[in-house]
């Protein structure tokens, strides 16, 4: 005979999940649960289009019966809603037998110390690191930036039973120990695909496609082209200059620069030797020559006749 309860269903953890399904594989060599061994009890969630407030929190069963209920009602002793219903409480617990001491974590098996020291400490750190993980949705993608070591660390050393409520503002890269690794072993840098969330990276390659759409706009493009030529007008001198000479001038394969030049109207190159100095000497040398071939000579102007005032 199975009763029901109707209550809010308590929400089993991941943890508990796995431990039910472990359970399960095994021969059943325990002894079975207290909600077995007497009456085995459903819990239904409460729903108050379907359930009376009555009955909440409380263990009931249907209780058949060959005469009319309502003939044997009291109201005074029950509620309506009760008839043919049968309430029951549940028994209360048997005391549980106390609790063995910790074995000596120096003189025990390893198995004792690892069910009685570690495991107590590290499962909850498990179940918060799978939590996690599925907020990271590490199990629908195939790389995230989540590191299950690094939350595992850092909720070990805050989680820590000897400093409660003493570590809860530090993060993982303050760790001492982690600080002197990392400086040691430094990590590389995680691309930036990891490190955007969805929106972030949708909004930049939504930017980048908008402004691809307004770089094709022939009018855009004509813009640009002028700001590139007056850019380019805009310029220092001397680099037009030697830019000049670069695509003007012999190619100078085989020249010494430090050869001393002909003594027709060219000038010996600079101290330095470099070839920005012989440019600019070959500048200058042209322009005196030129200069040189020019004459200019003033004349007086011619003289007019007077001219008759108008009468």
């Amino acid at each position: 005979m199975a009763a029901k309860v109707i209550g809010e269903k308590k929400e089993i953890s991941l943890w508990d999940q796995i431990c039910a399904e472990v359970a399960a594989t095994r021969p059943p060599f325990e002894p079975p649960e207290d909600d077995a061994s007497s009456v085995k009890t459903d819990v239904i969630q409460y729903d108050a289009t379907k359930h009376n407030p009555v009955f909440y929190g409380r263990m009931f069963a249907k209780v058949p019966a060959d005469s009319d209920p309502f003939e044997s009602f009291d109201p005074s002793t029950s509620h309506p809603a009760c008839v043919g219903y049968s309430l029951v409480e549940k028994p209360p617990p048997p005391p549980s037998p106390p609790s063995t001491p910790l074995p000596d974590p120096r003189l025990c098996a390893p198995r004792e110390y690892l069910e009685h020291y570690i495991f107590p400490v590290l499962l909850p750190g498990m179940v918060e690191m799978l939590r996690e993980a599925k907020n990271q949705r590490c199990f629908e993608r195939k790389r995230t930036k989540f590191n299950a070591c690094d939350f595992l660390t850092e909720w070990l050393y805050k989680m820590n039973p000897k400093f409660a409520g003493d570590r809860d503002d530090i993060t993982l890269f303050e760790i001492p120990f982690v600080k002197s690794w990392l400086e040691e072993h430094p990590r590389p840098p995680l691309p930036l695909s990891l490190l955007l969330s969805d929106e972030e990276a949708a909004t930049i390659i939504q930017s980048f496609f908008r402004g691809y759409l307004t770089r094709r706009d022939p009018e855009v493009q004509e813009l640009r082209q002028w700001q590139r030529e007056l850019r380019e007008e805009g310029e220092d001198i001397s680099i037009k200059v030697e830019e000049f000479w670069r695509k003007h001038e012999p190619s100078e394969e085989g020249h010494d620069p430090t050869q001393k030049a002909s003594p027709k109207g060219t000038h010996k190159t600079s101290s330095s030797g470099s070839p920005r100095g012989f440019k600019k000497q070959r500048a200058s040398s042209g322009i005196s020559a030129v200069t040189s071939e020019v004459s200019i000579s003033i004349e007086p102007p011619s003289p007019q006749p007077p001219q008759s005032p108008d009468v």
